[in-house]
């Protein structure tokens, strides 16, 4: 299944940027993805997610993935870890399980998020903390 440019009229934007493309509600992607600009995903994607830009994962979305990224918004449900090299944000009423690496994490009350989380500067400080072993474990719950 191919994605499709974002219709004109969407209203979603971001601080990087207008959506190019969505995954739009009722439809299901399964493989490698790759991309530049800022992605929506409303349906269902599963395995493995690449770009340095934006990835958004609405409310309703279900995505069960392998994800490095510039940044995310997770509003959805996603399985798998999470690698940003910029930041993480994850509102309300999302649902998180998996491991996050980033430097800047968000975390709304009401979110549930299943997992470790590694904030570091870059890729050495990572390697360090994973090392020595030291991890922070954070879990919200309703």
């Amino acid at each position: 299944m191919a994605l499709t440019p974002a219709q004109s009229n969407s209203s979603a934007t971001v601080s990087s940027g207008e959506v190019t493309t969505l995954l739009g509600r009722g439809s299901e992607f399964e493989g490698k993805l790759s991309f530049e600009g800022t992605v929506r995903v409303d349906g269902k994607l599963s395995g493995e997610i690449f770009t340095d830009d934006v990835l958004i994962i609405g409310e309703g979305a279900e995505v069960s993935a392998e994800i490095s990224v510039g940044a995310i918004i997770i509003e959805g449900t996603v399985h798998g870890n999470i690698h940003a090299k910029r930041s993480v944000e994850i509102h309300t009423p999302a649902r998180v399980r998996g491991n996050i690496s980033t430097p800047s994490l968000s975390i709304d009350k009401g979110v549930i998020f299943d997992g470790q989380c590694q904030m570091e500067a870059n890729g050495a400080a990572a390697a360090k903390a994973r090392a020595s072993g030291s991890t922070i474990s954070e879990a919200a719950a309703d």
